[in-house]
C-alpha cells in the first residue's frame, strides 16, 4: 500500500516540480542500491507521480530522437 507523502505534483509550482524531480533522480541510485523495499516503492512511486506531472504540463517537450526505439535503432546499425 503506498501512503506517497509530499505536495500533490498538480499543486506544485514550475519551480518547486523542477527541484523534486532534480532531487529524486539524484537520490534514485542509492535508494535502490540501499533502500528498504518501502523506501524504494514510494521513492518509484512519488517519482512516477511528479514526472507524469511534468510531462502532463509539458506534453510538446523536445524528445531527442536517439531516445525513441526508432532512432536507438538506427543508431546501432550505424555502429
Amino acid at each position: 500500500m503506498s501512503m506517497i507523502t509530499g505536495i500533490p505534483g498538480s499543486e506544485l509550482s514550475e519551480a518547486d516540480l523542477l527541484r523534486e524531480l532534480k532531487h529524486l533522480h539524484q537520490t534514485r541510485h542509492d535508494t535502490f542500491l540501499h533502500g528498504s523495499p518501502e523506501a524504494l516503492r514510494e521513492h518509484t512511486a512519488r517519482s512516477f507521480e511528479l514526472e507524469q506531472e511534468y510531462v502532463r504540463r509539458h506534453p510538446d517537450r523536445d524528445v531527442d530522437p536517439r531516445r525513441t526505439r526508432e532512432g536507438a535503432r538506427g543508431e546501432s546499425q550505424d555502429a
